[in-house]
């Protein structure tokens, strides 16, 4: 029953799904335990993201889609992988071990912008609309341009399947020290 109610209350207007995300995040966070949560007989996951105007619930009822991915790295060397549809491309490349130097270096907090990637134009197009605090780390990194965005906060969704991403020639890590201070 309580999913369906959350359901149904994340999927009524934004203002409810905004106070939803929050009631969420502070009601659930100390029950979650590896990111899923057991109620009633249907074990549900819960993707708390950061910043992210919605929270994600994914039954394990409903199976999720396998979508192919291409990836591009700083050396040009292209990359394809299966990812399932929900995950983030932060979680594809880092679980699929993809061979991207210095790619989500804070872990998908948002504290960063190491997991810049470059999309399509039409692949850019259908995607949803960015938060706000994606925008002010996206003005940090190397390499900006209009079809930019964080894979932290892009979810593989099942139109994707054969997108091919591009990682920018240059990161920027504020964790590593210019040579002169070492």
């Amino acid at each position: 029953m309580l999913p369906a109610l959350l359901r149904s209350r994340l999927s009524s207007s934004p203002r409810s799904a905004l106070l939803s995300s929050m009631a969420l995040r502070v009601c659930l966070r100390p029950l979650l335990s590896a990111n899923s949560l057991r109620l009633t007989g249907e074990s549900i996951s819960v993707r708390l993201r950061p910043f992210s105007k919605l929270p994600e619930l994914h039954s394990s009822s409903s199976s999720g889609c396998k979508v192919l991915l291409h990836f591009v790295n700083q050396s040009g060397m292209k990359t394809s992988v299966s990812a399932m549809e929900g995950e983030s491309l932060l979680e594809v490349v880092i679980n699929k071990n993809l061979q991207i130097d210095g790619f989500g270096a804070c872990e998908g907090t948002l504290a960063c912008s190491t997991c810049h990637l470059i999309f399509e134009d039409g692949v850019y197009e259908k995607m949803e609309p960015m938060a706000d605090e994606e925008m002010d780390m996206l003005d940090l990194a190397y390499g900006l341009t209009k079809l930019s965005r964080l894979g932290c906060q892009v979810t593989v969704e099942r139109w994707m399947d054969g997108m091919t991403v591009r990682v920018p020639q240059e990161v920027k890590d504020r964790r590593e020290k210019p040579e002169a201070e070492i």
